[in-house]
């Protein structure tokens, strides 16, 4: 099936399996890795993006089901090479563990 998903500004097209989740769309088609996968089941939020400005768990979203909208992952949110203010914010007061599921926490907090 082919789609037409505007990731982080910019038009990406491609033909994809129906079940294809985006997560893994956006990690082996568009080796977007900040994106992780972590539970499967929706449960960790590792694997939020945002999806026309709203977070989304992407391991639980076809690939098909972001036809004509916008995503934006972890990757796409410094401007310019300036971290979005959230971001500086993580990296200044240090607001990680192990790291692996914080792009999915400031993806979500960019969404408040």
């Amino acid at each position: 099936m082919q789609i037409s998903i505007t990731v982080n500004g910019k038009v990406r097209k491609a033909d994809v399996e129906p079940r294809m989740l985006l997560v893994h769309f956006l990690r082996e088609h568009l080796l977007l890795t900040g994106t992780h996968i972590g539970c499967d089941t929706s449960q960790c939020g590792a694997c939020t993006v945002l999806v026309d400005g709203r977070s989304a768990k992407s391991c639980t979203m076809f690939a098909v089901q972001a036809d004509g909208s916008a995503v934006t992952t972890i990757e796409g949110l410094a401007v310019g090479g300036e971290l979005h203010a959230v971001q500086h914010g993580f990296w200044e007061e240090h607001g990680l563990q192990c790291g692996f599921c914080t792009p999915g926490m400031i993806m979500s907090a960019v969404n408040l």
